[in-house]
């Protein structure tokens, strides 16, 4: 079904390097930190290479390369749009650096007023919650006990608006607890109360199939952005995907060159979007990257991705939990809706603590911290706002956090039975 993913390993550059310990040894080296940024796929690296004997400029170059650029510039959309179940007819394709400057884009293009309220949530990285906070009313909904999305209270604030609050935006899966958003669900809840809903697509696109267009009348998604550094594919490109008819009106918050069908002494005519979205030399190598790693992902099939990663989670969840003095964060009785993300504490020892241990001592990259997620976390943490206020006034105890291991397809169980074991050293050698 999906065992050939248990030997894919060969597929990606550097994930067999030798790192460094603190005992003067070198090991093989562990990331478990793809939620940050993923490895590169060898086949993106080799397109690249292969690309660059062709790279050009773009934009009504005459010459043969650049043609060639244009051309695969153009065509990209459509590779992308299929890849994400989105009709040409229906949406267009907007390249930009990552998910960050993408929503950010969003947050300036598509509110023309502070009186506008845009409902945002508390489980948000904050690249999903900042941009909006100085545009407009942002208003929350509130997560649960364990950390998911309160579809009660979704509903609770949809009502109360009566019918003003244009936008919802929300992750497609949580970078801190990997939960995934019912996000077609969502959308058919918001389309009823004439709101439309944009998905931050970071964390999901790379592991779980998109379907924009939707299944059913009212469950399409009117906005997705993701990045290429989350799916295997490095060099800074990003997506934002909108319905065919937005960004016509007003001015592109980035102004320059390829924006403009003509300008005058006094004026300037705007080109139709997505172009006029694109201010600049776009990112060609860049979209070869994210081309190639989409052709990969496709021929792997997301459905098989999400099925070895889901084995790998259960297995490492199950056998955490039975490591005494370990704390792990949300539901982790239920985890069919969360992506390959386990979070955790030991009790006793500092999160920044366990991350260096496992990082000098066993070669076994995470993440601590509060993974631009604040709010978030206060909640995961169950800490008060006048917690907060003391952590704020002594920033020598140490920001509150935890520490994040996050999946990738190339992972497998030998690496996790290595972390299990190096964190059952940690917990037994731990100073009382």
């Amino acid at each position: 079904m999906y065992e050939e993913l248990i030997h894919c390993r060969d597929m990606f550059m550097g994930i067999e390097e030798l790192v460094p310990l603190s005992n003067g040894k070198s090991v093989m080296g562990i990331n478990f930190d793809n939620a940050a940024t993923t490895p590169a796929f060898k086949s993106v690296i080799n397109n690249i290479v292969e690309f660059s004997s062709w790279y050009s400029s773009i934009h009504r170059g005459k010459g043969y390369k650049s043609k060639i650029c244009d051309e695969f510039y153009e065509k990209s959309r459509d590779t992308i749009l299929k890849f994400v179940g989105a009709s040409r007819d229906r949406y267009n394709v907007i390249f930009v650096k990552n998910t960050t400057e993408g929503i950010n884009k969003l947050a300036y293009r598509l509110i023309d007023c502070k009186d506008v309220i845009v409902l945002s949530t508390r489980m948000e990285h904050h690249s999903n919650d900042l941009p909006w906070r100085d545009k407009c009313k942002v208003q929350y909904v509130e997560v649960d006990e364990n950390g998911r999305l309160s579809i009660e209270h979704l509903i609770q604030k949809l009502q109360q608006g009566g019918g003003k609050i244009k936008l919802l935006t929300l992750t497609g899966a949580s970078n801190v607890t990997g939960y995934v958003n019912d996000i077609h669900l969502i959308a058919c809840i918001c389309h009823s109360y004439n709101c439309k809903i944009l998905v931050d697509g970071a964390q999901l696109v790379p592991h779980r199939r998109v379907i924009m267009d939707g299944t059913f009348e009212n469950d399409y998604l009117d906005y997705l952005v993701f990045s290429a550094h989350k799916m295997y594919a490095p060099f800074g490109i990003g997506v934002v995907i909108t319905p065919k008819d937005c960004f016509y009106k007003g001015e592109p918050e980035c102004k320059g060159g390829g924006t403009v069908k003509f300008v005058t002494d006094y004026g300037v005519i705007w080109d139709d979007p997505p172009h006029k979205e694109e201010a600049g030399t776009p990112n060609v190598m860049g979209i070869v990257a994210l081309l190639s790693a989409i052709k990969e992902l496709s021929s792997i099939s997301l459905d098989k991705v999400s099925l070895w990663e889901d084995e790998l989670t259960s297995y490492l969840s199950h056998e955490l939990k039975k490591i005494n003095g370990i704390k792990i964060y949300g539901d982790n009785l239920n985890i069919k809706d969360r992506l390959g993300i386990i979070t955790f504490n030991i009790e006793g020892m500092y999160h920044n603590e366990v991350a260096e241990i496992l990082s000098e001592d066993y070669g076994i990259s995470v993440r601590n911290g509060c993974f631009c997620a604040g709010p978030y976390v206060k909640r995961l943490l169950n800490l008060s706002d006048k917690d907060i206020e003391e952590y704020i006034k002594h920033p020598e105890r140490g920001k509150p956090g935890m520490v994040r291991v996050s999946l990738g397809l190339y992972n497998n169980k030998r690496e996790i039975n290595d972390f299990l074991n190096a964190i059952e050293q940690i917990v037994r050698n731990k100073k009382i």
